[in-house]
């Protein structure tokens, strides 16, 4: 194996967060994506907890675990993403625990049955973006000048909502420009951008339609009446 092996599933937050870590440290990798509810065989023997992101060596040895992943990254190759100071490294480490809670959250909006569910959720999320407003700096990374994994792990967070903001506004964002702001500038970066399949947003409302969610059916009603 000459290059490094991300198994994948394409709508994965924790794979994007890997594949742009790869990208941001020019580390050479290919992907494959697999069926997580039809788990090859090969795969359910590589990965005890039988989830991606899954990392495969040269050797063949196996990492699971994003967190994991990324931190074997910041050891093993160069160009850290993690700033040097001990303290702040374990401040931003902190901070990406912090969006792993968000993506929670984020899961709970995406997959919500009905109206109250959706909103409580969107509630849930709009609190924990504000306690970020309140520690974001001037830009326009989360560390300022430095791009670091706590980008990585918010560029696959935010593009949820270049899919959601398009069904209906769930007021998650205003009165928060620093996060705003943030959002802007992750979503231009190259890595975050060619860190997923180029139908992503097709296959997140296909994601949307197969769980019954609360916002596919708001999308349908706005094709319906838009067809009337």
């Amino acid at each position: 194996m000459s290059k490094l092996r991300l198994i994948s599933h394409p709508l994965c937050p924790y794979v994007q967060r890997v594949a742009i870590a790869l990208t941001e440290k020019n580390i050479a990798f290919n992907r494959d994506y697999i069926d997580l509810a039809d788990k090859p065989s090969w795969f359910r023997s590589l990965s005890p907890l039988g989830k991606v992101p899954l990392l495969q060596l040269q050797d063949g040895t196996a990492l699971f675990e994003s967190a994991v992943i990324c931190d074997y990254l910041e050891e093993a190759f160069p160009h850290s993403l993690h700033p040097d100071d001990p303290l702040d490294r374990a401040r931003e480490r902190a901070w990406i625990e912090f969006g792993s809670a968000v993506l929670g959250a984020l899961w709970g909006l995406e997959t919500a049955p009905d109206a109250e569910t959706l909103w409580c959720k969107a509630d849930e999320v709009r609190v924990k973006l504000q306690q970020i407003e309140q520690i974001l700096g001037d830009g326009p990374w989360f560390a300022g000048r430095r791009f670091g994994l706590v980008d990585a792990t918010f560029g696959p967070i935010f593009r949820y909502f270049d899919v959601f903001d398009t069904i209906v506004d769930l007021g998650i964002f205003g009165g928060l420009p620093k996060v705003c702001q943030w959002r802007k500038h992750l979503s231009h970066r190259p890595s975050i951008q060619q860190a997923v399949l180029p139908d992503y947003a097709d296959r997140l409302r296909l994601f949307l339609a197969g769980h019954d969610a609360y916002l596919h059916h708001i999308a349908v009603g706005h094709r319906q009446k838009a067809g009337t």
